[in-house]
C-alpha cells in the first residue's frame, strides 16, 4: 500500500507541474497561445498496426487527405519503423478527423530499391496539378524479423538506420498513383554532416518551383559510431529535381558540441521562415519531447523565439481534462486561408519512452483564432 501510495503522489505530483508548465507558456508563444482542445478520440488509428507521423491537405474532392506510417504491432515500436513502416492514405471530411484508411500510398517494393522495406515521415504538398509526397525511405537484404530476434542491435536496424535517405513520390491524384524513382532526391555526402543518413523531410515548395528542404541528419563518427541528430538547409530546382545541401555544406541547427534536436515543421509566410521541432533534450524549454520555435529571414541563419516553447506534451481535451503524453512527435501545421488552423502530432499512452507504449495514434490540436 506504501510503494501504491508514493507512484501515484509522484504521478499526482508530475500531473500538477505539467499543468503549471502548460499554463505558464500558453499565453508566450504565438503558436502555444493560439492551441485549443484535442478530441478525446485519436484523428487516426489502426487495430494491429503501430501509427505515426501523420501530414494532410484538402482535396479538390472537398475531403481531407492523411498521409500517415503505419507498421505491424508485432514488432517492437522502436526500431521496427525503421524496416516495416509503409506510407498509408486516409480521409475525412472533418479536418479533427476521424480520418478512415483508403489506401496503401508507398508499400514495400523489395530490397533491391532505396526505400524498398521502409517509407516513414510523409509529407504531402501540391504543386499545380501535381501531388508530392517527400518521405523517407530505407532498405535492408534480410528476410523478415522474429520478435525475440530483433531489437536496436539487430542487424535489421543497424542497416536499416544507416540506408536512411529522402525520396519523393509525385501523383496526379492522392489515391495515387505514385510515380517513385529509383533513386533518393538526396543521398549522403561523405565527410560532413549528412554522411550516415538523412531522414524527416520538411520543405516548402517556393513561387519559382523550387524546393527548400529543413532535413534531420546523422555523420559516421568512427567506423561504428554516428553522431547526434541536427537540422540542414537543400534545395531542389523543382519537384522532380535532386537536393544540394546549402550553407556551405554546414548544418543550420544543432550539430557538434550543440543539443540534440529533430522532427522539423518548417513553413514560410508574409513575415519570412518559421519552424517548429523537438526539444529532444530540454535544452530550450525546460521541458523533454516539447516543440521549440525558431524564424528565420533567409532560411539559413536561424534565431530561436524569444518565448521557444511552442507546444508541450501536455494536451488539453474537449472533455475539459488535461494529460501528459507518453510521447508526441511529428508536428505538422495545416494552413487554411493563410493561416495555422490545425496540428497534428503522433501520439502514444505510457509514461514515457517508446518501449512503455502499448498503442499509438495521430491527434489533432484546432488553432482558436483560425
Amino acid at each position: 500500500m506504501r510503494k501504491f501510495l508514493i507512484i501515484l503522489l509522484v504521478t499526482v505530483s508530475a500531473n500538477i507541474v505539467a499543468q503549471i508548465a502548460y499554463e505558464k507558456n500558453v499565453n508566450q508563444n504565438p503558436i502555444f497561445r493560439q492551441l485549443g482542445a484535442a478530441s478525446t478520440e485519436p484523428s487516426f488509428s489502426m487495430k494491429g498496426y503501430w501509427v505515426w507521423c501523420s501530414s494532410v491537405i484538402k482535396g479538390d474532392d472537398n475531403l481531407y487527405h492523411m498521409f500517415a506510417s503505419r507498421w505491424t504491432d508485432s514488432l517492437l515500436f522502436h526500431p521496427g519503423w525503421m524496416i516495416a513502416s509503409e506510407i498509408v492514405h486516409a480521409v475525412s471530411e472533418n479536418p479533427m478527423g476521424p480520418y478512415r484508411f483508403s489506401d496503401v500510398a508507398l508499400p514495400a517494393r523489395g530490397a533491391q530499391y532505396c526505400d524498398g522495406r521502409s517509407t516513414h515521415n510523409p509529407r504531402i504538398l501540391r504543386y499545380k496539378n501535381k501531388w508530392v509526397l517527400y518521405y523517407m525511405g530505407s532498405t535492408h537484404p534480410f528476410g523478415e524479423p522474429t520478435v525475440c530476434e530483433f531489437s536496436l542491435a539487430s542487424k535489421w536496424c543497424i542497416v536499416g538506420r544507416s540506408n536512411k535517405r529522402i525520396g519523393v513520390a509525385i501523383a496526379d491524384s492522392p489515391y495515387g498513383p505514385w510515380k517513385r524513382f529509383d533513386q533518393p532526391v538526396f543521398d549522403t555526402r561523405p565527410g560532413t554532416f549528412y554522411s550516415f543518413l538523412t531522414s524527416n523531410p520538411s520543405p516548402v515548395i517556393e513561387k519559382d518551383g523550387s524546393v527548400l528542404m529543413i532535413f534531420k541528419a546523422r555523420s559516421y563518427q568512427g567506423n561504428s559510431g554516428y553522431s547526434g541528430m541536427c537540422f540542414g538547409l537543400a534545395k531542389a530546382k523543382n519537384i522532380y529535381s535532386r537536393f544540394q545541401v546549402l550553407n556551405n555544406n554546414q548544418p543550420v541547427l544543432g550539430g557538434e558540441g550543440q543539443p540534440e534536436i529533430e522532427d522539423p515543421f518548417f513553413w514560410k509566410d508574409k513575415t519570412g521562415y518559421h519552424m517548429i521541432f523537438k526539444d529532444h533534450v530540454a535544452k530550450y524549454t525546460g521541458e523533454k519531447g516539447s516543440g521549440v520555435m525558431a524564424n528565420s529571414s533567409d532560411a539559413i541563419h536561424w534565431k530561436i523565439d524569444s518565448a521557444p516553447q511552442a507546444y508541450s506534451k501536455t494536451i488539453r481535451f474537449t472533455d475539459g481534462t488535461t494529460q501528459t503524453m507518453g510521447q508526441l512527435e511529428r508536428p505538422f501545421i495545416l494552413f487554411e486561408k493563410n493561416k495555422p488552423a490545425y496540428i497534428f502530432f503522433a501520439t502514444m499512452d505510457g509514461p514515457g519512452g517508446f518501449e512503455n507504449a502499448t498503442q499509438s495514434w495521430n491527434i489533432v490540436v484546432p488553432f482558436i483564432n483560425k
